[in-house]
């Protein structure tokens, strides 16, 4: 999957960047920006898809879904270094996703966030295997959800910005849109990235996940005692 992700992109940057990706967009025709969106949400499925059939039962359908968007976010930067050359550092910008308007960050921004899944993924099946009954809060779900929309929105926060002092209206594309995507925005150059607001989200995940833990230590030393 993510060799795939990045087949797609280097025919892309092909046609819009033959000269290697950089700020500012290239406007993209409303066909093309269409089927990149349902291409991207096809895949989204499919990764979901992989998750429901590699779990049994709940819990692990869902972290095996993450485990499954973290490696093919992962990989896709990999088969991108090794194809492109590209990013030339983890600091890189990059765009992320499209809708409802550009993800923007560093590289090294989502694998922060991949490697939280991946950590998450390995504690729910390693205590699983060892016959604990697993299950999330409702606190640590919220912290969860709460974290990834920050972490989202910090994606966000440069290009809103942008917006923000240079008009709002006309840079939000929807699918319906007949314009361009990026078309009213081919003079926006990422400026900074809120990692003050990136470090929040994060760090509401990381608390989730060291609540589960620290749960799993006490019903342990429960059980050993009981025993």
């Amino acid at each position: 999957m993510g060799y795939m992700e990045t087949s797609v992109v280097v025919y892309l940057r092909e046609i819009y960047y033959p000269d290697g990706f950089k700020f500012p967009l290239i406007p993209i025709s409303p066909d093309i920006a269409i089927t990149e969106f349902w291409r991207e949400a096809a895949t989204i499925i499919i990764l979901i898809g992989a998750g429901v059939m590699s779990g049994r039962n709940s819990i692990q359908r869902f972290v095996f879904f993450l485990y499954s968007f973290a490696i093919w976010d992962i990989f896709y930067y990999v088969f991108l270094k090794i194809l492109l050359g590209w990013p030339e550092s983890l600091f890189s910008w990059d765009i992320l996703f499209l809708i409802p308007v550009p993800w923007v960050g560093p590289v090294i921004a989502p694998c922060i966030i991949s490697l939280s899944m991946i950590l998450l993924t390995f504690i729910v099946v390693h205590h699983q295997e060892k016959g604990q009954q697993i299950f999330l809060t409702f606190f640590e779900w919220l912290l969860l959800i709460f974290g990834s929309i920050t972490a989202i929105v910090s994606f966000m926060w440069d290009y809103i910005t942008y917006l923000s002092i240079n008009g709002t209206d006309k840079a939000v594309w929807t699918l319906s849109s007949n314009n361009n995507m990026f078309e009213e925005v081919s003079n926006y150059i990422p400026q900074q990235f809120n990692w003050w607001l990136f470090g929040i989200g994060e760090g509401l995940i990381l608390i989730a996940i060291l609540l589960l833990v620290n749960r799993f230590k006490i019903n342990q030393y429960e059980n050993k005692s009981k025993g």
